[in-house]
């Protein structure tokens, strides 16, 4: 089983030079990724001052109408009984006027969220405009600020429903397609590498961003099934990794993004089943939270996939499907898929071995081609996210991805 030392577990001792000379093999394929593609390790991720944190201080010692306002680690329904007994004047005043807590803040009503956090937006466009004729600063620095305040301009459009937003150094934000509270199916769309404020979306390779793919996902879906109500949630509430680095080599930031997945997922309105669709570096972040995942998440499907931190599906421990998809060209598959001393990320999740139902991505083109509309990669998942799972298509060269559903699933596939 695949090794933890991020989250304090012990890891394979280096013991001979066979697996040593594995090690210095998996950094070799890293550092040529580097330099075939462009991407750079030496980029950390930016430290920058922390508006959230302030704004968590204030709300701590906040309150109203004499009442105190709940911890930010209150659970879901804590803070949900908290929201439900104040009258709507108060609960709009408390996301005016701390749109950084309860924008961000599970068990509040989404569409408080939702208001609250395009407070948060209209405050950090201010900032960055302010930033744009800082003298201060460089002559990058301002055009970073440019690029930033065009981005927040972007997620105030009218109708976005953002569902978290931190404007703080990369930065995090969730959107979400639909109507969450209603919704019977929702999806959860994991991005990979390099994903922050500014990647969030994309008007070039549109398909490639979280925006994107949650778009198409939720499009899709509708299309699949009418009569089923779906959201689909583009998720960037993680850190990232920066490039393909040492950081994507490794768990530790997939350990911090899985403990925001589960947070995320447990906070969810409603009894509505979950899908995770996670992509790349993302497919990381799930297989850790894979080990302790909501019941309600029947399935996570991950494609190109540099591996899931497990040699097996069976040590994922966790109830819900796995299914697993690459397609012919994406470059991944050239990454070791092994896991030595912390570095890499295990088993393959689309070798037969793993144990995954593998789906088929036949028609999708290259690394981010998964989401692309028309393909039989976004058709797979739409049919995971609405709950008809028997209606995909397995890959060509795996066994009956669909067999062992069980009466619930094949009576939604009908």
């Amino acid at each position: 089983m695949t090794s933890f030392p991020e989250l304090g577990s012990p890891s394979i001792p280096w013991t001979n030079a066979a697996t040593v000379w594995r090690a210095l093999l998996a950094l070799a394929v890293v550092f040529v990724m580097l330099a075939t593609t462009g991407w750079t390790a030496v980029r950390g991720n930016q430290a920058a001052t922390d508006p959230r944190a302030a704004a968590l201080k204030a709300w701590l010692h906040g309150s109203i109408g004499g009442v105190p306002l709940p911890s930010p680690r209150e659970d879901a329904s804590g803070v949900a009984r908290f929201f439900a007994s104040l009258p709507g004047a108060q609960r709009d005043r408390l996301a005016d006027r701390y749109p950084l807590v309860v924008g961000n803040l599970g068990g509040a009503p989404a569409e408080l969220r939702y208001r609250a956090n395009r407070a948060a937006l209209a405050q950090a466009r201010t900032a960055e405009e302010r930033r744009t004729h800082d003298s201060a600063l460089t002559p990058a620095g301002r055009y970073e600020a440019t690029r930033r305040m065009h981005r927040f301009e972007s997620l105030l459009g009218e109708g976005r429903q953002i569902l978290a937003f931190d404007p703080t150094g990369p930065g995090r934000v969730a959107e979400v397609f639909g109507d969450l509270d209603r919704a019977s199916r929702v999806s959860v769309v994991v991005p990979g590498v390099d994903t922050n404020v500014l990647t969030f979306e994309k008007s070039q390779r549109a398909y490639s961003a979280p925006v994107g793919m949650a778009r198409s996902l939720y499009a899709a879906e509708r299309k699949a099934s009418p009569a089923t109500g779906t959201a689909v949630i583009a998720w960037a509430d993680y850190t990232s990794p920066v490039g393909v680095g040492m950081d994507a080599a490794t768990g530790k930031l997939a350990a911090e993004g899985a403990l925001r997945l589960r947070k995320t997922v447990r906070d969810l309105p409603g009894a509505s089943k979950v899908s995770l669709f996670c992509h790349s570096y993302g497919s990381v972040v799930c297989g850790v939270a894979a080990r302790d995942l909501s019941p309600r998440v029947t399935d996570v499907a991950v494609a190109g996939s540099p591996g899931m931190r497990a040699e097996h599906a069976s040590d994922l421990h966790t109830s819900a499907r796995i299914w697993a998809m690459r397609d012919a060209d994406d470059w991944i598959q050239g990454v070791p898929h092994m896991e030595v001393g912390g570095l890499g990320h295990g088993a393959d999740p689309v070798s037969p071995a793993f144990g995954a139902r593998l789906l088929s991505a036949a028609d999708a083109r290259g690394h981010a081609g998964y989401f692309a509309p028309g393909t039989t990669s976004l058709a797979n998942f739409a049919g995971i996210g609405v709950g008809a799972p028997a209606s995909v298509r397995c890959a060509r060269d795996g066994s009956d991805c669909t067999e062992d559903l069980g009466p619930a699933d094949g009576a939604a596939a009908a």
